[in-house]
């Protein structure tokens, strides 16, 4: 096995059975950890993500953030499915990325719809085997040597970190078994046991912070509460006009539902919705005036999100904080079976300017209404400081 020397900006051999490419900064590993950090002095942070949607990982960023301000040359492995593209332009501190699946949240057709079906298909396929899943990332842990695991809010993630006996710590503002409990069958006794595992592996945990807004997480035994966790990106205001060619009266909807595709949007309903400019986050049919696809403009999500006049989306921790953090109005499609959503509307409504729009409503296009409504508030009262990331990163220091 080569020595693996890093310099800023180039590579200087990797070890071997690491088949894909490792960039420095901002890099990706695919597939082997093992070995990787076996000759690195620096403070190594390991990080379980949770893949289902990009929510997790959007919590996870700026702690990292706030940790490498604190804890010099720290540097970060991600054990996640999330893609790199979402890390290049947030996370500051050498990263590496290990593409696994941490955990299965839920099944979704679409972002508004759970699979329940294919929720506890994909839920017994992952506790299959579940000891020995567990060795196996205890394995790499230990490989690796880091010097604790945080994981949002991966129960895998979880078991495997105190199976590699290190310290090992759960951030999130949501509980898998809180999520999946509205969904239990009492004739399916897997589902009850599937939930058990999932407490199980949490209460290994050395402690849980839990980020506002958020559930009453209860399967942790030693829980503390941080505040809201994000970090807007500056506003690109008339740079984002200008790429789209908005006129000045128009309003700039973003339209976006947490990196899930969204099935047969109604362009033809948004195309003739006069005074509105969307974007949208996905593939745009040709020919249309009034929707751009958002990878076409050449912005970051983050600086579109900041830049825009408007989001429609879904209740999801990421837009909603930031989104309220920024005087963003939101327009938001509900599902009603996803335990989190109450708690995130709960704190648009309290601090920020937000409007519900139904899923007949959403489908069929009838959305400007909705818009004016949210358009039109005022949020009621302040927010509170986005001082989570900064909680956090003290907590997580004492272990480095």
């Amino acid at each position: 096995m080569h020595k693996k020397t890093i310099r800023r900006g180039r590579r200087r051999g990797r070890p071997a059975g690491v088949p894909s490419e490792v960039r420095r900064g901002r890099f990706r590993v695919e597939n082997d950890v093992g070995g990787l950090f076996r000759h690195r002095a620096m403070p190594l942070i390991w990080c379980s993500i949770s893949g289902h949607g990009y929510g997790h990982a959007a919590q996870v960023v700026p702690v990292l953030n706030a940790l490498g301000r604190l804890v010099p040359n720290l540097q970060a492995l991600l054990r996640t499915s999330v893609p790199s593209g979402f890390f290049k332009p947030r996370l500051e501190i050498p990263w590496q990325l290990s593409v696994a699946q941490q955990d299965v949240g839920c099944i979704q057709n679409g972002p508004l719809t759970i699979d329940v079906p294919g929720t506890w298909a994909a839920h017994l396929a992952l506790h299959t085997d579940w000891d020995k899943k567990i060795d196996a990332e205890a394995a790499l842990i230990r490989d690796a040597g880091p010097a604790c695991v945080v994981s949002d809010v991966s129960h895998l993630g979880i078991a495997a970190g105190a199976a590699a006996g290190i310290p090992t710590i759960g951030l999130c503002s949501l509980s898998w078994d809180l999520v999946l409990s509205p969904f239990v069958d009492p004739a399916a006794p897997e589902h009850a046991a599937i939930l058990a595992k999932i407490r199980e592996a949490y209460a290994k945990a050395d402690c849980f912070l839990r980020v506002a807004p958020g559930l009453e997480v209860t399967a942790f035994r030693n829980r503390r509460e941080i505040g809201p966790i994000a970090e807007p990106a500056e506003p690109q205001t008339d740079r984002l006009r200008k790429a789209i060619q908005a006129d000045t009266s128009d309003q700039v909807v973003l339209v976006g539902f947490g990196g899930i595709r969204l099935q047969n949007p109604p362009f033809e309903q948004m195309e003739a919705m006069h005074g509105l400019r969307f974007l949208f986050d996905g593939p745009v049919p040709d020919g249309l005036t009034r929707v751009t696809s958002l990878w076409t403009v050449g912005l970051p999500f983050k600086q579109v999100l900041a830049s825009v006049g408007l989001i429609l989306t879904k209740p999801g921790y990421g837009t909603i904080v930031e989104a309220v953090a920024l005087g963003i109005p939101v327009v938001y499609v509900r599902r009603y079976n996803f335990a989190d959503e109450q708690p995130l509307v709960d704190y648009l409504h309290r601090h920020g300017r937000g409007a519900e729009l139904t899923p007949a409503d959403f489908h069929r296009g009838q959305w400007t209404p909705t818009i004016r409504q949210a358009l039109a508030q005022a949020p009621a009262s302040p927010p509170p400081p986005l001082s989570g990331a900064q909680e956090a990163a003290q907590v997580l220091r004492t272990y480095l």
